[in-house]
């Protein structure tokens, strides 16, 4: 069955590759679950703006299963030198996300997405992921969970490795879940290096479709506990 379009969006495979979907709207949850419900999500850099909306072509993604775990990071995770948790700290993870990063002066995460965010967590479809050392929030993620699949929006480190082991984690979990794919918007090395690849939009929006069908499950999120140790070498 064809799922209804859009209440507030065109079909963002019409969009060009690299450009917006949409300009203007609000950041109501309606209008959010909406947008992740067709490929799309919310990006631009003052709340003085209006608001954008995108879908590129190509998209980063990462099936939970094909996480790449280095040497290293494998080391990061048995020697449990983080504590992890989910939806325990979202106010901070946000706080941290949006906070000063190498190179750059201002960030997208404004006051009024990180209010459109704290609406959804509320609402329990918004999670975060937390790695915490010594009691001291240092990485963190979060994103917006609909159906099967986990859009995330942004991650933040202050200590090594401290996101990724964060992402391990979540994807360890989503796995559990049977979650086919963690939405990574725009590829970078990073995400590659941990197994992101890129699809075409078309085919991700197909996918997105079809994940609409799946039930949505709302409230707060528990990890599973896990033995790094015991976990098998790659």
């Amino acid at each position: 069955m064809t799922p209804p379009p859009s209440a507030f969006f065109p079909d963002a495979n019409l969009a060009p590759a690299q450009g917006p979907v949409a300009c203007g709207g609000d950041l109501n949850a309606a209008m959010l679950v909406d947008a992740y419900a067709h490929g799309i999500f919310p990006w631009f850099n003052d709340d003085h703006e209006p608001v954008m909306w995108w879908s590129p072509d190509p998209r980063a993604v990462l099936t939970p299963t094909r996480m790449r775990v280095s040497k290293s990071l494998r080391k990061r995770l048995r020697s449990e030198v983080y504590e992890v948790t989910a939806d325990s700290a979202f106010a901070k993870v946000l706080a941290g996300c949006a906070g000063p990063r190498q190179g750059q002066t201002d960030t997208w995460i404004t006051p009024r997405m990180r209010d459109a965010y704290q609406a959804l967590f509320t609402l329990g479809l918004a999670h975060s992921v937390e790695a915490w050392h010594d009691g001291r929030l240092v990485g963190g993620l979060y994103g917006v969970s609909l159906g099967r699949m986990f859009f995330g929006e942004s991650m933040f480190s202050h200590a090594p490795d401290a996101s990724k082991v964060a992402l391990a984690w979540l994807a360890r979990q989503l796995a559990a879940w049977r979650f086919t794919l963690i939405d990574c918007q725009f590829m970078t090395q990073h995400l590659h290096r941990l197994g992101a690849v890129i699809m075409r939009r078309r085919e991700f929006l197909n996918l997105v479709r079809g994940n609409n069908e799946a039930p949505t499950a709302r409230g707060r999120w528990r990890f599973d506990a896990v033995d790094w140790r015991a976990q098998p070498s790659a």
